[in-house]
């Protein structure tokens, strides 16, 4: 694996830069896989399919000079500083679910290296005595696949309870009390500084460098724009009759916004948490358009299909009791 170094690694740069960065490593990437990693301002980042006023505070982020980006991966949202190292692997392997546990693992293994009790879970995320260090999401274009992470090494948990607002239910669903108690930092458990663990890292995961120049900034400062847009910030929020969803177990949270028509489904929208393998949006409707919103119904749409799928560990039975309710 090689790791891709910026002309300028010191500038300061907003957080769609480094997204945009994973694309041109995507386009450009050759036999070996690529990996860097990249700090930021005090910012939130939230997935593709969730809804900005469910998981963000802006009012507290637009207070305390936080800012906010959507990003194309899916998964949950989180907060990033200076003192949070943000993890990008990139890989020609289009095998999304093998490709992610294998990363995970990785980084597992790395911190394992360092003396530490470190796991990768059966979902998105790395812990060192069960509590959570790094959350991971992923997304892919065809023959490639991008995985992307926190590593909280010592960031500023008052900005993070804030500045993100998951739901009780999220919470409680883990069977804790807060945030905090589920969560941890490299700083409890290591001596060394940050700069000597990002030596570490790099040392452990990498066996060569790909340097960019000017010319390829100029390329990434390209395709940044797009995460720039109003449109794509804010997403769609849209007015549907019919509202369903909960929590699964290893799955996330996934709410559905339904549009029916004489009891017949129309359009829908989901958000929430999930890890989605596909436009799980346009797949869902293409099998459920016009057809009655009962278990019956759906159990006939979804014959010979496999929601697992279309968003990570999902089954139809737990697809169907999500849209019935």
């Amino acid at each position: 694996m090689k790791y891709m170094s910026l002309p300028d690694p010191n500038a300061t740069r907003i957080l769609p830069f480094y997204l945009a960065m994973e694309e041109y490593a995507a386009r450009i990437i050759g036999d070996d896989d690529i990996f860097f990693m990249w700090q930021v301002e005090p910012t939130v980042i939230f997935g593709r399919n969730q809804l900005i006023e469910s998981e963000v505070n802006v009012d507290y982020c637009r207070e305390h000079g936080i800012a906010f980006y959507r990003r194309r991966s899916g998964g949950g949202c989180v907060y990033a500083d200076r003192d949070n190292i943000m993890f990008s692997y990139i890989t020609r392997s289009d095998e999304v679910q093998t490709t992610f546990s294998t990363y995970t693992n990785a980084v597992a293994t790395m911190l394992c290296g360092l003396g530490l009790n470190a796991t990768a879970s059966d979902r998105n995320d790395v812990l060192i005595d069960d509590r959570k260090v790094s959350g991971n999401a992923f997304y892919h274009i065809p023959g490639r696949s991008i995985v992307h992470g926190t590593m909280l090494f010592d960031t500023d948990m008052e900005h993070m309870l804030h500045a993100i607002t998951p739901s009780q239910e999220k919470l409680t669903s883990k069977g804790v009390q807060s945030v905090r108690s589920r969560i941890t930092t490299l700083s409890e458990h290591l001596t060394m500084d940050i700069e000597a663990f990002k030596h570490h890292v790099r040392e452990t995961l990498c066996d060569g460098e790909i340097c960019l120049n000017g010319d390829d900034v100029a390329k990434i400062e390209q395709l940044t724009l797009p995460y720039l847009e109003p449109s794509f910030l804010w997403g769609n929020n849209p007015r549907c009759e019919v509202k369903r969803g909960g929590r699964i177990d290893g799955v996330g949270s996934i709410q559905m916004d339904i549009e029916l028509k004489h009891d017949a489904i129309q359009d829908l929208h989901l958000t929430g948490d999930f890890l989605p393998l596909c436009d799980a949006h346009e797949m869902l409707l293409e099998r459920l358009r016009g057809k009655s919103l009962t278990p019956p119904a759906l159990h006939e749409a979804l014959e010979g299909c496999d929601a697992g799928k279309w968003i990570m560990n999902l089954t139809n039975e737990q697809l169907i009791s999500l849209l019935t309710n």
